[in-house]
């Protein structure tokens, strides 16, 4: 099962700094286990949420 959810990095500057946000868009995966910077490739953004699962 997945969840996602968007947040406006400049509206929620605290969430923002929680998750260390430092690119648009960024995608957290698993509260901070991963994350991914940028608009990447499908296959580089599976990679990480493998990555972050294991």
């Amino acid at each position: 099962m997945i969840r996602a959810e968007g947040v406006e990095a400049t509206e929620f500057p605290d969430l923002a700094n929680q998750f260390n946000v430092r690119g648009v868009p960024q995608t957290v995966i698993n509260a901070g286990s991963g994350s991914v910077v940028g608009a990447v490739p499908e296959q580089n953004l599976i990679a990480e949420i493998k990555r972050a699962m294991n």
